[in-house]
């Protein structure tokens, strides 16, 4: 889905900047467009000699990407420069796996660049969904038939603890978890610190707030309970921002925003995001958990689900134009998931690992909380891991994560 949208920008602008986690194929994205490409984490003299003369990484056909961008940030102004000069569409492909320091592409890219975020894959993308029943379908009042899923919460639970990282798709389990725990250990160990230089980040205190986060998944979790969660030596709160902010900056944590819309109720609006990992793999592999142990824990497996229906709703959303929200009141109503695209659409929607009783309950909340929103008519879904794809006489639409496609 990332390559229409590399495709589009390149025709409309200049200059395109893909920022996500590592490992989510943001290069082999890029060099289906490129031309040429320079990757700065690989080729030692090309840093080496773009550190010291920034614009030679922008020689060569074009669009070029530069990958690893961040590492030789001086070349951002180089390459604004070169577009301005061009004055034509499709210049140059950046990426980049964090944001630096001073965050400089915020600051000069306005009007030539065109940011692309992306995330590893959804089941639709890796297939494991077989997208019976679309997003844009939902959005607009389709009836979501698909046929009853076939693995279960054992499927389920695996395809948690894969994730969505195109290189462990057909992976033993056994290897997924050494690469993802390596892949948490250089996150602790070296990203971390490499972004500014800091001496102070202290690799095991980015472990513990990376279990603790696990632990919090899908939460409004504030500092001092994510401090209070930093077991067995509870950290300083301003410790944890600041390597919650790291992790940010690194595209490994991502806010779920609150939505900030209007209800016709006295009730105010909770404005706490809630926090996920860039892949529920992530959360499962710092809770050091595999398939069978997530079985048999429904509730962490359950925040987990919910995390990887997130993941999903936010890839499948982006080409719509579309942002995926949290939402709750004082009063207690809420939805696990809201998408409200710029052209006004909006679903709600709840996650329940179970079926039966759950869907019910969860349809009976969406209702209700559909009641509260003045002059708006949104879309109400149920979430499930498993059954299959229907219409409730109610009209809420029930949809198995397993059939959810563009």
């Amino acid at each position: 889905m990332a390559d229409r949208e590399l495709e589009s920008a390149l025709a409309a602008v200049g200059w395109v900047l893909i920022e996500g986690p590592r490992a989510c194929g943001k290069t082999w994205t890029g060099l289906r467009f490129a031309k040429s490409a320079v990757r700065l984490d690989l080729d030692m003299a090309a840093f080496e000699k773009g550190a010291v003369q920034p614009a030679l990484l922008l020689d060569g056909d074009r669009p070029r990407l530069i990958d690893e961008w961040q590492t030789v940030p001086a070349v951002w102004d180089h390459a604004r420069h070169a577009v301005d000069a061009a004055a034509r569409p499709g210049q140059f492909i950046f990426a980049g796996s964090s944001v630096p320091a001073d965050d400089i592409s915020r600051h000069t890219g306005a009007g030539r660049v065109r940011r692309i975020r992306m995330r590893p894959m959804s089941l639709y993308e890796s297939g494991d969904a077989s997208g019976e029943v679309s997003l844009t379908g939902l959005l607009d009042r389709s009836d979501p038939v698909a046929a009853r899923s076939g693995g279960g919460l054992p499927e389920i639970a695996r395809l948690v603890c894969r994730g969505g990282w195109p290189a462990l798709v057909g992976t033993p389990m056994a290897e997924v978890h050494r690469v993802l725990d390596d892949y948490l250990d250089q996150v602790a160990r070296t990203d971390v610190r490499r972004l500014d230089g800091s001496r102070r980040h202290q690799p095991e205190g980015v472990a513990r707030l990376l279990r603790s986060l696990a632990r919090n998944t899908g939460t409004e979790a504030r500092y001092s309970t994510l401090a209070s969660d930093t077991e067995p030596d509870p950290m300083h709160r301003h410790t944890v921002r600041e390597y919650r902010q790291a992790l940010q900056r690194l595209f490994v944590l991502e806010e779920q925003p609150a939505w900030s819309g209007r209800l016709r109720s006295r009730s105010q609006l909770r404005t706490s995001p809630k926090w996920h990992l860039a892949d529920p793999s992530l959360a499962a592999a710092a809770l050091r958990a595999d398939p069978d142990r997530l079985v048999g824990d429904p509730e962490t497996l359950g925040g987990l689900f919910e995390s990887l229906v997130v993941r999903d709703l936010r890839v499948l959303a982006q080409p719509l134009d579309g942002r995926v929200y949290h939402l709750r009141d004082a009063a207690g109503r809420e939805a696990d998931a809201v998408v409200e695209c710029r052209d006004g659409r909006l679903l709600l929607g709840e996650v329940k690992l179970g079926g039966g009783d759950h869907i019910a309950q969860a349809a009976h909340s969406l209702k209700r909380l559909a009641k509260h929103l003045p002059d708006r008519d949104p879309a109400l879904v149920v979430f499930t891991a498993v059954g299959h794809g229907y219409m409730r006489s109610d009209g809420v639409a029930v949809v198995p994560v397993t059939a959810l496609g563009p």
